[in-house]
């Protein structure tokens, strides 16, 4: 999977993607202009001690990420789209794009793609959700459908066992 930050404002938010990108084997890409530099404390501190596993590519802009991606399927984030996020089939190589937290993807970009955009419900007169948050619930969707292909599907305790595992005893 993918993960497509456009023009991103708060490292924080990158850090926090960047993490669940490694948790997750998802790519980052990350359309400047970034609010922050990419060597900035506070984004290795929310990605804390994984950035250095992150796969990670910046773009000097939109055209720019598209003519370095041919043909990709890009589903763009926005409280402006008629669709739900879960009406969407997803690939296992898709693009899940999000526009920068202070006013979200341009409308130029989105009036080209009406197909591909989606929304997260919310009630009431919410702006819209962290975008960490969105980035994860739309990640882990397109995940769940792809069966979560060759992601630990189940923990362990560190000191115990689980009841009825047939270790206890």
């Amino acid at each position: 999977m993918n993960i497509v930050l456009y023009e991103p404002e708060m490292p924080a938010n990158t850090g926090n993607i960047g993490r669940t990108c490694v948790a997750t084997n998802t790519r980052l890409h990350l359309i400047e202009p970034l609010g922050f530099k990419i060597n900035e404390k506070s984004l290795k501190r929310a990605g804390l001690d994984y950035w250095d596993k992150l796969d990670v590519t910046v773009y000097c802009d939109f055209g720019d990420f598209l003519e370095k991606n041919p043909g990709a399927r890009i589903y763009m984030a926005t409280t402006k789209a008629g669709k739900v996020y879960t009406e969407v089939e997803y690939g296992s190589e898709d693009y899940l794009m999000f526009g920068p937290e202070s006013r979200g993807i341009p409308e130029e970009i989105l009036v080209e793609y009406p197909e591909s955009c989606v929304r997260i419900p919310m009630w009431g007169d919410i702006r819209s959700l962290n975008l960490s948050n969105s980035a994860a619930i739309l990640l882990y969707e397109a995940l769940r459908q792809n069966g979560f292909h060759q992601m630990s599907l189940k923990g362990q305790l560190h000191r115990l066992n689980w009841k009825g595992d047939g270790s206890e005893g």
